[in-house]
């Protein structure tokens, strides 16, 4: 992962710097389809479409593990080849045509053999977290495609062995998943919505996908295009979830290059629409240079005051460890001192409610309050400088704990960072959290 991040970083200076391309080395793919199942109706074309899909993606020059209707085992068998080849990719990616279904937000896919009587039964399929762990191995590219989005063929029996209560987690489609840095997500239709298999050779998203893939256009542009074709052969009924989470310009057709050219600035659109993707880059380097180019290049976007505030936190941590010449004298300001610091979210929608306690120093009027232990799940820090007027933009960096109360119920360990808006007095202070959920903060001194 260290070496993955440092790529990060040379993609974002290269993008100061108009670097040519770089080529990628070895792609790999694993291609299932499973349609003969033996509990429930038989689906006719994903044999058809993974045989398709494997001898395009060969057309590419991609090393391909082609497999079709797997039990339990076979399929079990395939991801562990699948991880190995992973390991030393450039590319990887993974297609999928069959039965799958979710489950309390978790996506599964079925083999051939499964039967589902209850929840336990659910350890006999293949989890989608699992295939995206492997798939992050790969050094430049990842791809992972699910044209599986078929209604669940068990939802009944599933609902009954549950009860009234959770037989709600089970639900129509599959559950949205964001693509990771570097990686594209593409379902055949929306999160929550069910596809169509087709009644021709192969399901309608599988024939533009082949149709498409091969095309020397840059790989998003690609996927936007088999989603439009989707879209439009399917009379609008159904629309694929793409996710992209990509820097610079990739393709499929010929050698994989990463061509970093700068946005249009004639385009504030454009230019908008990427940064996200370098936005979160930017987060993941956490240098001031990145954030610094990030600013130079959004300096009007959605990060872009996120990405000054981490900037302001940085120096102010600079000055902080900045040695006291012996025999000076240290300013004391009127907040400064030991602060306790209480953080409530109420319940949102799906994701529970949430509540921190942490303690605060303030040294110079230099705010700085940190909880559990650096690089493991909880663990949150807040930063900043307030005002003589008490007036304060502080900044939150942390990782994620429990799933049930986080945004898009993201896995332990997830990284996140908000900005707070807080006003101080000498003894209490309170705040607001700006992004994505509302959270109140308070501040009391000791």
């Amino acid at each position: 992962m260290e070496t993955f991040w440092k790529g990060c970083l040379l993609l974002l200076v290269a993008y100061s710097l108009g670097c040519g391309p770089a080529s990628a080395e070895r792609r790999v793919a694993l291609v299932i389809g499973n349609g003969a199942y033996a509990h429930k109706a038989r689906l006719t074309n994903p044999e058809n479409d993974a045989a398709d899909v494997a001898a395009a993606l060969k057309r590419t020059d991609f090393e391909v593990i082609l497999a079709t209707n797997l039990g339990q085992l076979e399929m079990q068998d395939a991801a562990i080849r699948f991880s190995r080849a992973a390991k030393n990719a450039d590319v990887a990616l993974f297609y999928y045509s069959g039965h799958a279904m979710q489950f309390g937000g978790v996506n599964y896919l079925m083999p051939i053999n499964a039967k589902l009587d209850d929840e336990a039964d659910l350890k006999r399929f293949i989890r989608v977290d699992d295939i995206m762990n492997d798939l992050q191995q790969a050094k430049n590219l990842r791809i992972l495609v699910l044209d599986s989005c078929r209604d669940n063929p068990f939802p009944e029996a599933l609902k009954r062995s549950l009860g009234s209560t959770r037989g709600a987690s089970v639900r129509h489609g599959l559950s949205k998943i964001d693509a990771p840095l570097g990686t594209i997500v593409s379902f055949s239709t929306q999160a929550g919505q069910t596809a169509d298999d087709g009644t021709g050779r192969n399901s309608p998203y599988t024939a533009a996908f082949v149709r498409r893939i091969e095309e020397p256009k840059e790989i998003g542009e690609v996927f936007r295009d088999i989603s439009a074709d989707v879209y439009q052969t399917s009379g609008r009924s159904q629309l694929p979830e793409l996710s992209l989470s990509i820097i610079g310009k990739f393709y499929l057709n010929g050698p994989v290059s990463i061509t970093v050219t700068p946005p249009a600035q004639s385009a504030p659109t454009d230019l908008c629409s990427a940064a996200e993707t370098h936005w979160k880059a930017a987060d993941v380097i956490g240098t001031a240079m990145a954030y610094e180019d990030h600013v130079a290049r959004f300096p009007t976007c959605a990060f872009g005051n996120l990405a000054r505030a981490r900037i302001d936190g940085l120096k102010q941590k600079a000055a902080l460890a900045t040695p006291v010449p012996s025999g000076s004298k240290t300013a004391t300001g009127k907040f400064d001192g030991e602060w306790d610091v209480r953080i409530l979210c109420p319940e949102t929608g799906n994701v529970g409610p949430y509540s921190k306690y942490m303690t605060a120093a303030v040294k110079g009027s230099m705010f700085h309050a940190e909880d559990s232990t650096r690089g493991t799940p909880g663990w949150l820090a807040i930063d900043g400088k307030i005002g003589a007027d008490g007036k304060a933009t502080l900044v939150a960096k942390g990782l994620t704990g429990n799933p049930a109360a986080t945004l898009g119920n993201a896995k332990a360990g997830s990284p996140y960072g908000y900005t707070v808006t807080a006003l101080f007095d000498e003894s209490s202070g309170t705040g607001k959290r700006n992004e994505k959920r509302p959270c109140n903060v308070s501040f009391a001194k000791r």
